[in-house]
């Protein structure tokens, strides 16, 4: 009794000596107030979380390593950003994107973005049913075209970016995934995403299920993508990759590009951007970038498509390779799988980003423009069958001696 009576008065003390200061009321209101919920569509790019594969940093500072991956399953899996220790400079992103809370402000999946158009700009957007940019007739409303295949008629929404018409990217863009799943790994992690795409809106011409994976340690990352024809009736299938790069040191006249041996799609013009269906040498132009370190980029801007690849000796499959020369380090992509018939580079000259699409497809595939000889990159699935896309990605230092890669 005692003891419950002094108590009563330490609280009755407390509360005039708060009710002096002014702090009662606010108490009182702070202890009626309901849990405030902050909207986690602020952090849900499509509205789904994001996965972050992470690894810690282990190297010793004297080699560059990847530590993690950022992927948006609610954007059709694009690989939003990629960071690396990087000696001299620490931790560094590597990919062009903004902060995600700005992000999700333009990954809003209405207006422009409806058909996910908004994730071309930022990160690395996978592109699935086809790479890059279709085109075909215009439909009677002006708001798609129509493309033939095979004698069937594909209906598709229309992108307009850059002033370039047509239907851009894929339809996976903007899509969200039916399920995830994550795995962490002694040094690293994968994560892997399912689409239930179906007819990709009533715009594709049979069923499909598109399989998404990444896998992350020290040295590389990987990137796969599954398509499986789930319908009744054949369809074309091509799939990409369009990371933005950044030069992490801002010197982009030093940087250094490598491609393997190639032809060079032409364009109509720089303007559209279209081709022309013929395909020309690289040998002695300027867009020669074959040597064993490649060449420099300089002031040079680059909005091409090289077709025909022809891996080295010693490679896996076609290689590509960025060297920032300044940073002392570079980037490494190889082909893993045939089916990868382009690589597409977007590098303007007064930016220092190098976008690098790895693609089954060339330029406006289903195009009249080509011959009929000519094989533009679309996989035919016919119902049950499937198709994998794989690339690999790895980090080398410019400091080592150079080692052949397997």
């Amino acid at each position: 009794m005692t003891i419950a009576l002094v108590l009563l008065l330490i609280g009755v003390v407390v509360a005039v000596k708060e009710r002096g200061r002014g702090h009662l009321h606010k108490l009182g209101l702070e202890l009626n107030a309901k849990p405030s919920i902050s909207p986690v569509a602020t952090l849900q790019p499509g509205g789904q979380d994001p996965i972050v594969l992470q690894r810690s940093h282990i190297g010793g500072g004297e080699v560059p390593e990847f530590l993690t991956a950022t992927l948006l399953p609610g954007r059709g899996m694009n690989v939003f950003q990629i960071t690396a220790f990087v000696p001299g400079k620490g931790e560094v992103p590597l990919l062009v994107s903004p902060e995600l809370p700005l992000a999700v402000k333009e990954l809003t999946g209405l207006g422009e973005d409806a058909s996910g158009a908004a994730s071309l700009a930022m990160g690395g957007a996978l592109e699935v049913p086809w790479a890059n940019r279709l085109q075909g007739a215009p439909t009677p409303d002006g708001q798609g075209l129509l493309a033939i295949w095979h004698g069937e008629t594909i209906s598709l929404p229309v992108e307009a970016r850059d002033g370039k018409p047509g239907a851009e990217g894929g339809l996976l863009l903007a899509r969200r995934s039916d399920s995830t799943t994550m795995h962490v790994m002694p040094d690293g992690g994968q994560a892997e995403a399912v689409y239930q795409a179906g007819d990709f809106g009533g715009h594709w011409l049979s069923n499909t299920v598109v399989t998404t994976s990444v896998l992350l340690s020290s040295k590389t990352l990987e990137i796969k993508v599954v398509a499986r024809n789930t319908g009744t009736a054949p369809e074309p299938m091509g799939i990409g990759w369009i990371p933005r790069f950044s030069i992490v040191s801002g010197d982009r006249a030093h940087a250094t590009l490598r491609l393997p041996n190639a032809q060079r799609i032409e364009k109509r013009s720089d303007s559209t951007g279209l081709p022309t269906g013929k395909l020309l040498p690289v040998a002695g132009t300027k867009y020669d970038f074959t040597g064993r370190t490649g060449a420099k980029l300089g002031a040079m801007s680059l909005d091409d498509s090289f077709v025909h690849l022809k891996p080295g000796l010693l490679d896996n499959g076609p290689v590509l390779e960025l060297r920032d020369v300044t940073g002392k380090f570079g980037l490494r992509m190889t082909a893993l799988t045939s089916t990868i018939k382009a690589f597409r580079v977007s590098a303007p000259a007064n930016k220092a980003t190098v976008l690098v699409a790895p693609e089954f497809n060339y330029d406006d595939p289903l195009g009249r423009e080509w011959p009929k000889d000519e094989d533009t990159g679309m996989a035919v699935l016919q119902p049950g069958q499937s198709v994998q896309w794989k690339v690999r990605l790895e980090l080398f230092s410019l400091n080592e001696p150079e080692t052949p890669h397997f």
